[in-house]
């Protein structure tokens, strides 16, 4: 196999799999952890993870992921590879659609009104505010979590296609 469709491949995989990976981590601790602590360090604690989370480690496998799979699944119709083609190009769609889209138009905002309020030292004033955030944050993260691990089974079943080739 080509050294480039190999790369491209590689990234796409890596790239794919990281995503998955912040998303689920989400899901299995960082918000469960939140939850059960005090609703004041919680809205704190995730101000500060919200604000740090634009930066040069993550943007590559946020908006890096479905160009790198368009550009493998275009490689790959170009190479005759039609059906690990459609596959790659399918995850991109599914990662671009209900991962990163999903998560400008539902969790940033989200996440950019919290970051407006001013933790209240009440605590049943904090525990409502993080009661409402976290609940339908979470749910929106559990779909974006699902959709990047479909879009990463996608791109496994496209590489494992290619020991397949010719006549598609």
């Amino acid at each position: 196999m080509p050294i480039m469709i190999s790369t491209m491949i590689s990234l796409s995989l890596i790239l794919c799999a990281a995503i998955f990976g912040f998303f689920y981590a989400w899901i299995c601790s960082t918000m469960w952890g939140l939850d059960a602590a005090d609703p004041r360090i919680a809205i704190s604690a995730m101000q500060a993870m919200n604000a740090s989370v634009r930066n040069a480690v993550f943007a590559p496998a946020f908006f890096g992921t479905p160009l790198v799979l368009a550009a493998t699944a275009a490689l790959l119709w170009a190479r005759d590879y039609k059906t690990s083609a459609k596959l790659f190009a399918l995850s991109g769609a599914v990662y671009l659609c209900f991962g990163l889209i999903l998560t400008m138009l539902v969790n940033v905002p989200m996440n950019e009104a919290l970051a407006r309020i001013v933790v209240p030292e009440d605590l049943d004033a904090a525990s409502a505010i993080w009661q409402d955030y976290s609940k339908p944050w979470q749910f929106w993260n559990q779909s974006r979590t699902v959709a990047s691990g479909f879009a990463f089974l996608l791109a496994v079943i496209g590489t494992l296609k290619l020991s397949v080739r010719p006549l598609e």
